[in-house]
């Protein structure tokens, strides 16, 4: 990938098509341009398409109007690839009784285009070459792809195509060259794409991919490249990889959520020239499988948990040019011979728990080192002083280390922080970060403008505070570790503040030193300005910043992305945090943890401005200025204390007095009015009612004619004087919490129309009265028809739809809905059934709109027990997959008619999730099968529980959305996801808390981050 400075052709694509076109050309016959006649029906097909895109032919072929002409047919050199001449095509040449051309190549590259891939490609039925990568191209990829059968090189990258990739494309088995990379694609990888058996390349980054690699991609023997950055993949990663797929010379695995270890297969890949794994989960891993991939030049495995000590054999791979082993738990010292490796230029191993001393720096070609949070003590070797880059924050090196004064400062960033310790001298600070000092709103941001690098730290001369960078752009072009904006960011009343921002491939760290002891708030301030936003639809725009923010070592930001969370490009976004200091020094850590676009200079952490002030009174002499400037102090107003100035007061007084008085008449006559006014984001209004209106109709409320109550109040049915029947939701006087939920639940009801969603009629406020009228329901809740004391009989038909269309009414909330909602209390208590028993999605209270800017929310966690997902029930964790979560518990008591815990049956049985576990691994699932129904649909039965058991996976990446669940249940798809057993099952002692509502707050996630 490149960046929007670059040339649109990636460098490693260009050189697959360079390669491509050579081997092509040399093939072809070389005719004469002016006898050539392309194949009319071809032409016609070119132009239709051409006009469908809004391009032209270029100067350099179609002379005369003859498209097989000029540069179209040279063999003389590859002009076909090269991007300046895009659009261009290629043909071949026959000679019949006349001279007749067929298109076989055709590259569109770079050109921002728009639109889909129109239907008349299938009538360039000679086509070997399609590239139309780095455009705007959009919709499904279509199916009819898979009938151009003589494809050998397919390019689509950079593009906003969407939806599942077609299983049709696994009919191309000409395919040498597939590069699917940056589109919004979902779903999985198609398993039929393993019958593309002459595929030798193949690119899957960053396109929204997930679930496993299926198992018939081990008939790729072919493979010399696969890359699969950015994705959703999950599992482990397959034994084939090492054992199939031999011919492998790259191979990158990074931003993924795979689990470990790396298999040792992977000592099979002996052709191996670059490696990159990062960013594993669970199980560690060793060293010992590269040891004889001799071939190495660019080995990373960072963040992908590998134990031990560092091998002597890793420094026998004498090819290797980069070597990258950190945010890992590494052990033990550093090889005597590590740095005499005769190719060697970048090594990273910070993050680890290397011990010992450093050993002697003999070598000449390593000019980048990091060797930064590990535990290394004794004396610097003088030969440190011949680095250009030499990153040791972090360690144990003391200010009496020989040659420590080399390093600047280098005494107070170790891992003891000892500068001001115990004697602290600041209590704020502020940076302007990859910028010269500047004021904003009276404060100093001061300057952060030295250069860095890939191995590189700074403290100021006053040592308050300082910054470290640890990262490598992977292209090897661009090393800036600054951007700059010359555009103009709003949502600030300072722009100037976001004019450059300090940028990272992989780790930036900001530390506030010598800091007085107590709880600060700390204020990020970011805009992202490296790439044009979505609206400009240019393939530039395609591109994803994505990274984890952490304060004081606890994760506060999970897959940040600054132009989501600020609602596009050049927009201003301040995140707020309390951190507590108690030693004197304060980390802010931005780390790229393998997300977003790969291989550009907008893949890693971005950062504009920093602000740290305490939130108390500092005792620290000269602190309570606050980094005010002199010409602000300048600027206070003088002392008054003449006639003139009480009687201004005086005035001003009486004033203030008769404002706060017609304030609080006006408030009191309004009070109704301010119920209404926060209700937010109701575009169609329901239905108010008044409370005597509604007290009629519930013959005032009448026990008779009770339906059932919740946790914040009952329902009633009433009966309107013309026959209509609603039910009335009467809010508990005593509930405090419940305006919260009536709200929620006015604005979500009232944004939301689907057939299986309650619907909302209006609702009621009056004074401290707060009432919902809504659709009755006369077959009650689905919870009273599986296990209650009704007399409904549901057959399996019955449960099978209920099952689906409760999936349907999901997926709309989800994926349809504006803004999307997770509805955060999904139970089969609130699953009403009409007179038809078709199911409708009820009780809002708790529902969350969703941002879709935003990955996730942290919140409140509130929702029942036995039905929360794990992430959302300890750490407020919220997103649709919640929901996913609960509607797999949901599924499992339709299909077995029992609650979700029952503590009467035996141990086994008590949690239903867990027996149904066990029934599973034995091959005993439909034993879960309610022995009350006379007949079920096998296939169904066994689809039902298959989608039950992956929609209550432990990581929410591992659930299908609830379209993908949709189409399961409907027969569209089959559920061919591996599962495993979460560990929650195993790690948890389960109690019956089903019936109970909880409201926990929660604080941010306290994840540790990667050491």
């Amino acid at each position: 990938m490149v960046s929007a400075s670059m040339n649109p052709f990636p460098s490693s694509w260009k050189c697959l098509l360079f390669v491509f076109v050579l081997v092509w050309c040399s093939c072809s016959q070389s005719m004469n341009a002016q006898r050539a006649a392309t194949d009319p029906s071809e032409v016609r097909a070119l132009n239709s398409i051409f006009q469908q895109w809004g391009i032209q032919a270029t100067e350099s072929w179609n002379i005369s109007g003859e498209p097989c002409s000029g540069s179209a047919v040279n063999t003389s050199e590859p002009v076909f690839m090269n991007p300046s001449n895009s659009p261009a095509i290629r043909c071949e040449c026959y000679i019949t009784n006349k001279t007749l051309c067929h298109i076989t190549g055709l590259i569109v590259v770079g050109l921002n285009r728009r639109g889909m891939l129109p239907e008349e490609l299938l009538d360039l039925p000679f086509l070997t070459v399609l590239g139309i990568d780095h455009n705007f191209f959009s919709g499904p990829l279509p199916a009819f792809m898979g009938k151009m059968s003589r494809l050998e090189f397919l390019s689509i990258g950079y593009n906003d195509f969407s939806g599942l990739i077609p299983k049709e494309l696994g009919n191309l088995e000409e395919l040498r060259t597939l590069i699917l990379s940056v589109n919004n694609f979902n779903g999985t990888l198609p398993p039929e794409l393993g019958n593309l058996v002459n595929l030798e390349r193949l690119y899957i980054d960053s396109c929204g991919l997930g679930e496993e690699i299926p198992s018939t991609f081990a008939n790729l023997v072919n493979l010399q490249i696969f890359s699969a950055n950015d994705n959703a993949f999950t599992g482990k990663i397959p034994d084939f990889v090492g054992n199939n797929w031999t011919k492998l010379t790259g191979l990158r695995f990074q931003g993924n959520s795979f689990e470990g270890p790396i298999p040792s297969s992977f000592a099979n890949l002996k052709s191996l020239g670059s490696l990159r794994i990062g960013d594993i989960n669970n199980g560690s891993s060793s060293l010992a499988f590269v040891r004889n991939l001799k071939k190495l030049t660019d080995l990373v495995l960072r963040n992908v948990l590998l134990t031990g000590s560092l091998p002597s054999y890793i420094t026998e791979l004498q090819s290797l040019q980069k070597l990258d082993l950190s945010f890992n738990n590494l052990t033990g010292t550093i090889p005597n011979n590590m740095f005499t490796m005769g190719s060697l230029q970048y090594l990273f191993l910070g993050n680890n728990s290397l011990t010992g001393a450093i050993p002697n720096l003999q070598t000449t070609t390593i000019q980048t080192i990091d060797l930064s949070y590990n535990l290394l003590i004794g004396d610097l070797p003088s030969s440190v002083d011949r680095i250009d880059q030499l990153n040791l924050v972090g360690n144990n090196f003391t200010p009496n280390s020989s040659n420590i004064g080399i390093f600047p400062g280098l005494e107070c960033l170790q891992r003891s922080f000892p500068c001001s310790r115990n004697a602290p001298r600041y209590a704020n600070f502020s940076i302007k970060c990859g910028g010269p000092q500047m004021v904003s709103n009276g404060i100093v941001f001061e300057a952060d403008n030295r250069s860095l690098g890939a191995a590189t730290y700074d403290v100021t001369g006053t040592k308050k505070w300082a910054v470290s960078n640890v990262g490598f752009y992977e292209d090897g072009q661009n090393q800036h570790y600054v951007q700059t904006n010359f555009g103009q960011v709003r949502g600030t009343n300072t722009p100037e503040l976001y004019r450059s921002s300090r940028q990272s491939p992989g780790s930036l760290r900001y530390y506030g030193l010598g800091l007085e002891n107590g709880l600060y708030t700390v204020n990020l301030f970011f805009a992202e300005t490296g790439f044009p936003d979505r609206t400009s639809q240019s393939w530039m725009s395609l591109t994803r910043r994505v990274f984890d923010v952490y304060i004081q070592g606890i994760l506060q930001l999970k897959d940040f992305d600054i132009s989501k969370e600020a609602g596009g490009v050049e927009r201003a976004i301040i995140k707020n945090f309390t951190a507590t200091i108690s030693r004197n020094h304060l980390e802010i850590h931005l780390f790229w943890a393998g997300k977003g676009t790969p291989d550009t200079p907008e893949a890693g952490p971005s950062i504009s401005a920093i602000s740290v002030v305490p939130n108390f009174i500092p005792t620290i002499i000269g602190s309570t200025e606050k980094n005010r400037t002199a010409a602000s102090e300048k600027n206070k107003p003088k002392e008054k204390n003449g006639p003139a100035f009480i009687v201004g007061l005086t005035v001003s007084v009486v004033v203030l007095s008769l404002i706060l008085i017609l304030t609080l008449v006006y408030a009191k006559r309004k009070r109704k009015d301010e119920w209404e006014e926060v209700l937010p984001g109701i575009c169609t209004k329901p239905d108010t009612f008044s409370f005597s209106e509604l007290k009629a109709i519930t013959e005032d409320f009448s026990p008779s004619k009770k339906l059932g109550e919740g946790g914040f109040g009952a329902v009633y049915k009433g009966t309107f004087l013309d026959g209509r029947v609603v039910a009335v939701k009467q809010l508990s006087l005593t509930s405090k919490q419940g305006k919260s939920q009536f709200i929620a639940e006015v604005a979500t009801i009232s944004a939301v129309r689907h057939r299986n969603l309650v619907k909302l009629h209006g609702y009621c406020i009056e004074g401290k009265r707060h009432l919902l009228v809504y659709e009755y329901l006369e077959n009650k809740s689905l919870d009273q028809a599986l296990f209650g004391s009704n007399d409904l009989h549901l057959d399996w038909s019955t449960r099978y739809n209920i099952c689906l269309a409760t999936a349907r009414g999901l997926a709309y909330l989800h994926e349809e809905s504006k803004p999307r909602i997770v509805h955060r209390d999904i139970k089969a208590s609130n699953i009403l059934l009409d007179a038809e028993l078709c199911p409708k999605i009820s009780d809002f209270g708790l529902a969350k709109l969703c941002d879709d800017n935003k990955s996730h929310i942290s919140t409140r966690v509130a929702g029942t027990i036995g039905y929360m997902a794990p992430e959302y029930a300890l750490r407020g964790h919220l997103t649709e997959k919640a929901d996913v979560f609960s509607f797999g518990i949901v599924a499992l008591e339709i299909l077995s008619g029992r609650p979700n815990s029952d503590n009467s049956l035996n141990d086994d049985k008590i949690y239903l999730l867990g027996w149904a576990w066990d029934l599973h691994e034995n091959n005993r699932s439909l034993d879960l099968v309610d022995p009350n129904l006379a007949e079920i649909d096998e296939n169904e039965a066994l689809r039902v529980v298959m989608v039950a058991l992956l929609c209550t996976q432990g990581s929410p990446s591992m659930r299908p959305p609830m379209s993908r669940v949709v189409a399961i249940l409907a027969g569209d798809i089959e559920a061919n996801g591996v599962i495993t057993r979460p560990s929650y099952l195993t790690d948890w002692n389960f109690r019956d808390l089903t019936g109970s509502l909880v409201t926990v707050s929660c604080s941010n996630s306290n994840e540790e981050q990667p050491q």
